[in-house]
């Protein structure tokens, strides 16, 4: 007779988690052939661009006013992207100092004529706040979005 056992749940490996975008839809734009570099790849430094405009974008909406990029943290090019391919850019706010905040930047390619999306690479920027004279100011408190206000019944 054969014994037939039951897994322990420490033995029983779950699925992977699915992979997606973290963030807000910033940026969303086509690679095209003036992009690429003699591979036929697009150039990683285009790649980079958008996500720099992703990141200044997200920046400008949470300082209210004008920002700058100061820093860049290292950025690993997962997957290639190709002509045709749409590059979806994601931001997230992940922290906010005095003149000084951290934007969270993923870059994604919806594959030419298909539904398929890959992370291709990601990177945190530092962006500085700063006034009309270019010297850095206070970032404002943060203002609700008009999602996050519940309105109550009168009563």
């Amino acid at each position: 007779m054969q014994h037939v056992g039951i897994a322990s749940a420490a033995s029983v490996t779950p699925p992977p988690e699915l992979d997606l975008p973290k963030g807000d839809l910033t940026v969303r734009t086509i690679a095209m052939p003036a992009d690429t570099n003699a591979n036929g790849d697009i150039f990683g430094g285009w790649v980079l661009s958008q996500m720099d405009q992703a990141g200044g974008i997200a920046g400008v909406d949470r300082a209210q006013g004008r920002v700058v990029t100061v820093a860049l943290d290292a950025m690993t090019f997962i997957r290639p992207v190709r002509v045709g391919d749409v590059l979806c850019v994601y931001t997230r706010v992940s922290h906010v100092g005095r003149t000084s905040m951290k934007i969270e930047v993923e870059a994604w390619a919806r594959r030419f004529c298909t539904q398929v999306r890959e992370r291709v690479t990601q990177a945190t920027l530092t962006f500085v706040a700063i006034d009309e004279d270019g010297r850095p100011r206070p970032i404002p408190p943060a203002v609700p979005s008009p999602q996050a206000v519940i309105e109550t019944p009168a009563t």
